[in-house]
Parts: C-alpha cells; structure tokens; sequence
C-alpha cells in the first residue's frame, strides 16, 4: 500500500471501479413488499440460485394495501400475497422466504426494525445483500425509503462485534449490498432471455398485483406477453447504460 492508497474501509468512493460479483454462496434479498424482490432482482437471484447460490427473500410488510379495489378483504389479501410470494420464491430457486409482517403502507424507521433486520442477516450470513436504494431521487413509497436504510443499517449494525452482544449471534460482513432501482447504477449482472423468463415466471405468481403493477398480466395471455415484452426491453436499455448487453443494474456498495 502506498500513501497515495486509501486504507480499507476509507473513503470507499475513491476506490477503483467495482468488478462483477461472481456467484455468492448466500444472497438474501430485503424487500418492502411481497414482488419487490421479483421486479428488482429476480433474474440476477435465479441464476445464482441454479449455480448453487441459497438465496432468502425477506418481506418486510405484509402486502395488506395491494389492492386498488376498497372493498378487498385485506386479511384474505394478506394470505394470498404470503402464498404468491411463497411460488415466485420456488420459480427463483430461492431456499427461504422470511415474512416480517410489517403493515403495508404504514412502516416507520426505527432502531427495533434495524436491528430485527440485522438479526435476520446474522442467522442467514449472507456474502450478497440486495435491497431498495434509500436515495434514489423522488421515491414516492415510504416503505421502499424505510426498508432500504434499515436494511443499509441492518448492514452495519450485522457486521459490528458489539452491536448485538444480546443475540448470542457473532457478527458478519457481508462482501457487497446492490441496491435496486438506483438514479446513478454502477454494476450490471448480466440477464440472458433464460433468465428474463424466469423472472417473468415468478412476476406472474403475484396475480394479485396484475392491476397494480403489471397492466393486467393477470387477464389474458396476451397482456402477460405485453408484460414480458416490456421486461426485456427495460432490461436491455439498463444494460446500454452500462455500456453493456440485457442486464439487471445496481448501485454497489461495500460494507
């Protein structure tokens, strides 16, 4: 190391241009809602998961506000959304789901949520750890804003010796956080059409967000094709902002 080489974990803004992952032993996804891992990862997590990778899919709310419809019975909405959350997982290869419970619509930060967060990531140890961008300019869902910083700092709070002496669980670093839906995205995993189909599999499981979400996929297999048109084509004009091929773009950051 020179003088001119930040030392580690100093200034990581000034280190060189991040190299793509290769596949991680345990990647675990923290969404906000059931489908938000799907929509910000889920080809990057089914090729992992079928080169070996154990991928957890964390939900922090329980997707009780996913409706358009005011007279849905929001506790029936919840159980089906644990169901469809439950079979994307097993399309994506996916080894675990974990559902915290959250209510849709009405998270808040606090220091009991990262630190919930951080447990999780002890028990499962991830090297990968994705999650929502906290920072991404004019996010209008206040979960997507709360999930992404308690599961920053559910990062750091994981990797500190100290910081949950109480668990009986030793602390871990994870190697990378990739943060989904990024303004300025700096890595790119690579998404053929095996993978694009596979993440449009497992969108398709939550038919319950059809109206919501996917321009009625849900109703007729043309619309579903429309869905899948529009999938491939964002995926490829991500990956042109990185000046490379069909990809699934993130922010990197080293914890």
């Amino acid at each position: 190391m020179t003088a001119d080489t930040p030392a580690p974990d100093t200034f990581d803004e000034l280190a060189p241009p991040l190299a793509s992952l290769v596949t991680p032993r345990r990647a675990m996804t923290i969404g906000a809602h059931p489908d938000d891992a799907e929509f910000g990862a889920g080809a990057t997590l089914a090729r992992w998961a079928s080169e070996g990778c154990a991928v957890t899919i964390l939900v922090v709310t329980d997707g009780s506000k996913g409706s358009w419809n005011e007279d849905e019975d929001q506790n029936a909405l919840v159980v089906r959304r644990i169901n469809e959350q439950d079979a994307a997982a097993d399309v994506l290869g996916a080894q675990a789901t974990i559902h915290l419970g959250y209510v849709d619509g009405e998270l808040e930060y606090s220091m009991a949520l990262r630190q919930r967060i951080a447990i999780e990531i002890l028990k499962v140890r991830p090297d990968v750890v994705l999650t929502h961008d906290p920072w991404q300019r004019y996010q209008m869902h206040p979960d997507h804003r709360v999930t992404g910083l308690a599961a920053v700092d559910g990062v750091v709070t994981a990797r500190e010796p100290l910081a949950l002496t109480d668990s009986g669980l030793s602390a871990h670093r994870p190697e990378a956080i990739l943060l989904w839906s990024a303004d300025e995205p700096d890595h790119a995993e690579l998404v053929d059409e095996e993978w694009l189909e596979v993440k449009v599999k497992a969108l398709l499981c939550h038919s319950s967000q059809g109206e919501t979400t996917m321009g009625g996929a849900d109703v007729s297999p043309d619309r579903a094709d429309a869905f899948a048109s529009q999938i491939r084509a964002w995926h490829t004009t991500n990956g042109k902002k990185l000046g490379v091929g069909p990809a699934e773009v993130f922010k990197r950051l080293k914890p």
